[in-house]
């Protein structure tokens, strides 16, 4: 697979040494609707940042690999950033089993990562190298369950994919129920390759439960809302931030009013506060990316977060030293992202907290946010 890299000519001009940014998504195969967004919007940034002259007056230099999804690839793409293209960090990959797997090779190695994936197990135990700015799934069950128990609904239902980011979620709605009086009343799981899953959902009509939580992402969140609505199943829907797209309503269709989630303020910058600070950065990424690209989803907004981190830290860092890169990263104190403002720590390498999400709901096939 042939690698994308971006350079842009006034930096060529230069004769600068360019800084290279290597970079590892899911731009074909099921995730694709995450890592094409997240691939467009490093190549619009880097082209913008050189044009305002780089970093330090070097230029960036983005090389990227598509994985396809494959966490075997990922492990051998990162192998030839590191070795053969001798990238100076990484941001990336997609998902979280993608990123997972190339952990051990980014320890061993000392090369900064941020990756654009939510599973918690990313950065949590720290991992020197590792950083991320994508809502973890344990941050996305607890925004659900807030909102259950506001709601006075305590007994759910469970449906799951069978990837990695499904299962990681799957283990946070687990092991955060009790803590807020949350039972678990049936568990049902799928292929994320399947397309119908009505027998599970007869299962879950059949129980007790109050309201059905789907973790996943990619089509067959919206096979299981089209399911529901077939079956003629009333209860509330709670999907994951990983359907925080358009993509989604277009699947789901009519299916989808009603549907809640928890997911990065970015779509529904126009109905935050004139306050706010995120809001002129929402609008002025939304603009960006819409004006050359169409509809923003928050994945792109991920790799936003990600390249400008990293853009901050190597400012701050004086060059593109690797223990100094990291240690500035891991130093990122009010960065004003997508996703939220970010206060990362030794002891924390995403630095966000619960507020970075706001609970929406589909209303007439748009965002709104839950009050």
């Amino acid at each position: 697979m042939l690698a994308a890299a971006l350079l842009a000519a006034s930096g060529l001009a230069t004769g600068a040494e360019p800084i290279k940014i290597g970079s590892f998504l899911t731009v074909t195969g099921p995730a694709s609707f995450l890592g094409d967004p997240e691939l467009k919007t490093l190549q619009m940034y880097v082209e913008a940042i050189n044009a305002r002259g780089g970093v330090g007056g070097r230029p960036l230099e983005l090389i990227h690999y598509d994985t396809g999804g494959k966490a075997q690839d990922a492990v051998g793409f990162v192998k030839r950033l590191i070795r053969n293209d001798r990238v100076d960090l990484i941001v990336g990959g997609t998902t979280s089993g993608d990123t997972l797997a190339v952990i051990p090779e980014i320890e061993k190695e000392g090369i900064p990562l941020i990756s654009l994936a939510g599973g918690v197990e990313i950065i949590e135990p720290v991992k020197k190298w590792v950083f991320k700015v994508a809502h973890t799934d344990r941050m996305a069950a607890a925004r659900i369950f807030e909102d259950l128990r506001k709601r006075g609904l305590n007994k759910v239902a469970l449906i799951t994919g069978d990837g990695g980011f499904d299962k990681s979620g799957r283990e946070q709605l687990l092991k955060l129920a009790p803590a807020y009086g949350i039972a678990i009343v049936a568990d049902e799981s799928y292929g994320n390759k399947d397309t119908d899953m009505t027998a599970q959902l007869t299962k879950i009509r059949g129980s007790d439960a109050q309201a059905i939580i789907n973790f996943g992402f990619g089509q067959a969140p919206a096979i299981v809302t089209r399911n529901v609505k077939q079956l003629g199943i009333k209860l509330p829907i709670y999907q994951s931030h990983g359907v925080a797209s358009k993509t989604f309503i277009e699947l789901a269709g009519a299916a989808a009013e009603g549907v809640r989630l928890p997911a990065a303020a970015l779509v529904v910058a126009e109905q935050l506060a004139d306050t706010d600070p995120q809001k002129p950065v929402l609008l002025g990424y939304k603009q960006r990316y819409e004006t050359r690209h169409g509809p923003v989803s928050t994945f792109g907004g991920h790799a936003y977060d990600g390249l400008h981190i990293a853009v901050d830290a190597l400012q701050r860092a004086g060059g593109a030293d690797k223990a100094k890169v990291r240690d500035e990263i891991e130093k990122t104190r009010g960065f004003i992202g997508t996703a939220g403002v970010f206060d990362m720590s030794p002891e924390d390498h995403m630095g966000l907290n619960l507020d970075a999400f706001k609970l929406v709901e589909i209303r007439g096939g748009a965002w709104k946010i839950v009050e």
